[in-house]
C-alpha cells in the first residue's frame, strides 16, 4: 500500500529531530520500517549506524522481519533493532569495568529482588513491618527504588538519613557483591555512565547517526536522557507516539517528554499521522469525542476514508456482573454464529483483573474458547525458573539469587542450616555465597554429611560448567536433564502424570530456545550460550504478558494489555464510575485523564463492531462497598449521543443465534423420533 502525504512526509524529513504523532491505527510502524529502509537504500546510511528502539521483544521482532523483507538478512543482521533494555544490556556489556561488574554479570529478576529487599529490611530496618507486613514493606521499598532509577537518582544523590535511602543503598551495594543488576539498571547505569563520564559519551555520541523510537510516549526520565546522549553530536533521530495513548504513568512513563522534546529541541519537525486505517468512522468519532476533553499540546484528529460510516456504537446497561458476563458471551456468540469471524477476532476489555472471573464462567458455560492474557508466564513456572537458575549459576557463579534457588535442586540433602552458614559468611566477608562453599575455613565447621552433600553439588556443578563452551554450550543443552536426573526429580513431585509430561514438555521446550539461540536464524547471527541466557532472561521480563499462543480463542484482557493490539469485534465491560474511571485514580493529579486515555486505547481497539457495558450493581467481594453504586461512567457522558445505540435490545446476531439454537434442539428432537 501506498504511503499518505504526511507518512511519506515522516520518511523523507531526516535532516533534524522529528516528532511523528501517530494517532492510533495510523500506520507508525510501516513508517518507521520505511524510514530505516530509505534511510539506507536513498540515504548511505549504513545499517550498522541506525538504531530503531521499542518496548517490547514482540515489536522488536516484527519490526527487524518487516526490514529484512526489504534490505535482506545480511544487511538487516548489522541494524541494533531492539528493546531500551536490550540496548542497555549491551552497553553494560562493553563498559562493564565502569561499573565494577565482571564479564558475566546476571540479571536478578523480581523474585530475586524481592527477597533481598526483604531480607534488607528483617535485618536493618525492622520498623518498617510495625504497621505493615513484610511483603508489602518490600513492594513498597522495590517501587521507590525503581522510581528513583527512573528518576536517574543514585543513593547518594538522596537523603541518607531516610530508610529507603539506605535500604537502596545497601540493595545497590549486594547487586554488586553478587555482580549482578536488576531490570531497571540496564537503563539507569548506562543513563548514569554516559552523563557522568566525558570519554565514554564520546564514544556513545558517535555510535548512531540516526535513532528512531516507537511508543515514544511511554519513555520514562532515564529513558529521554538516554535518547538525548546518544542523538548529542549528530541529532538526527526520529520518535513515534501518541500522547493519547500514554496509559504507564504509572510504572514512570512520561507523556510530557513530548513537551520536553519541543523545549529541548527548538528545531523540532513536528508531523501528525491523522488517518486511521482501522476503525469505522463511527468509533473514531467516538473516541475523538472522548479524548478531546484532555489537553493537548498539539491537537489531532483521526479519520478515515471508509464510505460506511459503521454501526453504532451499542450501550447495554445490566443488573449486576453475572448478567454482564451473560449478555457478553449471549453477544459474541451470536456474532459469531452470523459472520463466522475466527474466535480470536473478539476481544472483552476490562480495567481490572477481577473483572475476568465471571466472563471466565460465562464463556465456559456457553462452551465459548476464551483465553485470558495475562496468566502464569510460561518463565513463571517453577521448572523454567530452575533450569535458568541453573545456566545463570554456570554462566556467574557469583549469583547468589540463582544458587540459593538450585543448590538443593534435585534434592541432594542441602539443608537450611549448611545455607544459613554459608550466607553468614558471605555476608561477614561481602563476597559470595560460592566463594563460602570454596572457603575451607567456612566449610570446615558443617557436619560430615553436611560436607558430603555441598561437596556432591560442587563437583556437578564443576563438571557442567566446563562444558559451557562445548560446542557453543550446546552440549548443556542436550545433556543437563540428564546429568542434574531432572525428569526423574520432576516425576517425584508432581501431583499427576499430566502435570509431569507438561512440566518435561515445557523443560525441552526452553532447551529448544536456547539452541535455536545458539545457532541462529536467516537474520540473526547466533550467540554464545551466556549471551543466549542473557537473551532468555531479559525477555522473561519484557515479555511477561505476550501471548505467543495461536489458539483461536476470544481474547479476554485488561486495557493496558490491549494497547498496539486489534480485533474485529471489542467488548468493553466495566463502564462504571469507580471501575472505569478506577476509584484510586479519581483524585490523583492527571488521574481522570490518564483514565480517559485508558478508555481511548479500548475504543481504538476495534474495527467494525463495539459494545460498551456497564452495571448498575456489583456484587465482587473484591470492591469496595462504594463502589457498587456509583452508576455510569462519566466517560459515556462526553460520547456523542447521536453516535450510541441505547436501546439494551439483543442485536440482530443475538436473536439469529437464539432462533438458530431452537431450530437446532427441533431438529434434534425430530431425529430422535424419527
Amino acid at each position: 500500500m501506498k504511503l499518505n502525504q504526511n507518512q511519506q512526509e515522516a520518511v523523507d524529513y531526516i535532516d533534524g529531530p522529528t516528532l511523528v504523532l501517530a494517532g492510533a491505527g495510523s500506520g507508525k510502524t510501516r513508517v518507521i520500517t520505511t524510514k530505516i529502509v530509505s534511510l539506507i537504500k536513498n540515504h548511505n546510511y549504513l545499517p550498522e549506524t541506525i538504531c530503531a528502539l521499542t518496548f517490547t521483544n514482540k515489536a522488536a521482532a516484527e519490526m527487524r522481519e518487516r526490514i529484512t523483507a526489504e534490505i535482506g538478512s545480511d544487511m538487516a543482521k548489522r541494524l541494533t533493532v531492539c528493546t531500551f533494555h536490550s540496548l542497555g544490556l549491551n552497553i553494560l556489556k562493553k563498559e562493564h569495568l565502569h561499573f565494577g561488574l565482571g564479564t558475566n554479570f546476571s540479571l536478578f529478576d523480581q523474585f530475586d529482588t524481592f527477597k533481598i529487599v526483604r531480607d534488607i529490611i528483617r535485618e536493618h530496618h525492622p520498623i518498617l513491618t510495625v504497621d505493615d507486613s513484610e511483603k508489602n514493606a518490600a513492594l513498597e521499598a522495590l517501587e521507590k527504588i525503581s522510581m528513583w532509577k527512573g528518576q536517574l537518582l543514585s543513593p547518594e544523590n538522596l537523603n541518607q538519613t531516610a530508610a529507603h535511602a539506605q535500604i537502596y543503598k545497601r540493595y545497590q551495594a549486594y547487586l554488586k557483591a553478587c555482580n549482578a543488576v536488576d531490570f531497571e539498571d540496564l537503563i539507569f547505569l548506562p543513563s548514569l555512565l554516559l552523563k557522568t563520564d566525558a570519554d565514554a559519551r564520546e564514544r556513545w555520541n558517535k555510535y548512531f547517526k540516526y535513532v528512531l523510537v516507537d511508543e515514544y510516549q511511554d519513555t520514562n526520565e532515564t529513558q529521554y536522557q538516554l535518547l538525548c546522549i546518544l542523538t548529542e553530536v549528530y541529532k538526527r533521530f526520529t520518535v513515534v507516539g501518541d500522547d493519547d495513548q500514554s496509559i504507564y504513568s504509572w510504572r514512570g512513563a512520561r507523556p510530557e517528554n513530548i513537551k520536553t522534546l519541543s523545549i529541548d529541541f527548538k528545531n523540532l519537525k513536528v508531523i501528525k499521522l491523522q488517518e486511521n486505517y482501522r476503525s469505522t468512522p463511527n468509533i473514531l468519532n467516538c473516541a475523538n469525542a472522548l479524548i478531546s476533553h484532555n489537553p493537548h499540546l498539539y491537537s489531532k484528529h483521526l479519520y478515515s476514508h471508509q464510505f460506511d460510516e459503521g454501526s453504532l456504537i451499542r450501550v447495554i446497561s445490566l443488573e449486576d456482573e453475572n448478567a454482564e458476563s451473560e449478555r457478553v458471551a449471549s453477544e459474541i456468540l451470536g456474532n459469531q454464529y452470523l459472520t463466522k469471524r475466527k474466535w480470536s477476532d473478539y476481544a472483552v476489555l476490562y480495567r481490572s483483573n477481577f473483572q475476568s472471573r465471571s466472563l471466565e464462567k460465562a464463556f465456559h458455560e456457553s462452551r465459548i474458547p476464551c483465553v485470558i492474557t495475562g496468566g502464569t508466564s510460561f518463565f513463571e513456572q517453577s521448572e523454567i525458573k530452575d533450569l535458568l537458575a541453573w545456566f545463570r549459576l554456570l554462566c556467574n557463579p557469583h549469583d547468589d539469587a540463582a544458587l540459593l534457588r538450585i543448590i538443593n535442586v534435585p534434592r541432594r540433602g542441602i539443608g537450611e542450616a549448611t545455607i544459613a552458614t554459608l550466607t553468614k559468611a558471605a555476608k561477614l566477608t561481602g563476597k559470595s555465597i560460592f566463594h563460602s562453599a570454596l572457603n575451607p575455613a567456612v566449610t570446615k565447621d558443617l557436619h560430615t554429611k553436611q560436607q558430603a552433600a555441598l561437596g556432591d553439588f560442587m563437583r556437578v556443578f564443576i563438571r557442567l560448567q566446563s562444558k559451557i563452551n562445548t560446542d557453543k554450550g550446546l552440549w548443556l543443552t542436550e545433556h543437563i536433564l540428564d546429568e542434574l536426573k531432572y525428569e526423574e526429580y520432576l516425576r517425584s513431585n508432581s501431583e499427576s502424570r499430566m502435570a509431569i509430561e507438561a512440566k518435561i514438555k515445557n523443560v525441552k521446550q526452553l532447551l529448544s530456545w536456547i539452541q535455536k539461540l545458539i545457532v541462529g536464524k536467516r537474520n540473526e547471527k547466533g550467540l554464545t550460550f551466556i549471551e543466549a541466557i542473557d537473551r532468555l532472561g531479559l525477555r522473561e521480563m519484557l515479555d511477561r504478558q505476550d501471548d505467543n499462543s495461536n489458539n483461536d480463542a476470544v481474547q479476554l484482557m485488561t486495557l493496558h494489555a490491549a494497547k498496539g493490539l486489534e480485533f474485529s469485534m471489542v467488548v468493553l465491560v466495566g463502564m462504571e464510575e469507580g471501575i472505569l474511571p478506577h476509584k484510586s485514580s479519581i483524585d490523583l493529579p492527571h488521574g481522570i485523564e490518564e483514565e480517559r486515555r485508558l478508555a481511548y486505547v479500548g475504543l481504538t481497539r476495534a474495527r467494525e463492531d463495539l459494545i460498551i457495558t456497564y452495571c448498575k450493581k456489583r456484587h465482587n467481594k473484591n470492591i469496595l462497598e462504594d463502589i457498587k453504586h456509583q452508576g455510569p461512567s462519566r466517560f459515556l457522558e462526553e460520547l456523542p449521543a447521536e453516535l450510541l445505540d441505547r436501546s439494551n435490545l439483543p442485536s440482530k446476531s443475538q436473536e439469529a443465534q437464539k432462533f438458530s439454537s431452537i431450530d437446532t434442539a427441533l431438529e434434534d428432537l425430530l431425529k430422535a423420533f424419527s
